[in-house]
């Protein structure tokens, strides 16, 4: 893994959380993105090499509504960045992780993604993000 790529954040309220965000931060948010396929809308924010998704869910049945409901607004993930995602996964499913799809998908902010099951990451949601060369 080569670095934290980011962390998600899900939210209830892109719009009342955008202003609330940039004003934290003390950065503007950089990029607004939906994600049909996941049923989220999301929202960047970049802090040096760090950034921030804030993720609010579009349809009432979409894993972000599902983890508001249940767990609240919050930290929904952290998101390492790999060099290559079909080796990484094969790896870490070699290793015992569970992942939660068998073939990466299209992300937001022009990744492909593949998520960990928590319960074999102690109970944290984890991403793998590969940057699409295109």
């Amino acid at each position: 893994m080569l670095k934290i790529e980011h962390l998600g954040i899900a939210v209830k309220n892109l719009s009342n959380s955008i202003p609330l965000f940039e004003q934290l931060l003390n950065t503007p948010c950089y990029k607004q993105e939906m994600v049909e396929h996941e049923g989220v809308e999301t929202a960047f924010f970049a802090t040096g090499v760090n950034k921030i998704e804030l993720l609010q869910a579009n349809k009432p049945d979409s894993a972000i509504a599902k983890f508001i409901e249940k767990k609240g607004e919050g930290i929904h993930h952290v998101a390492f960045e790999v060099e290559n995602i079909e080796a990484e996964m094969k790896r870490l499913t070699a290793l015992g992780f569970e992942v939660i799809q068998e073939k990466p998908k299209r992300g937001a902010d022009n990744k492909l993604i593949c998520f960990l099951h928590p319960k074999t990451t102690n109970g944290m949601l984890i991403e793998l993000c590969q940057e699409i060369v295109e």
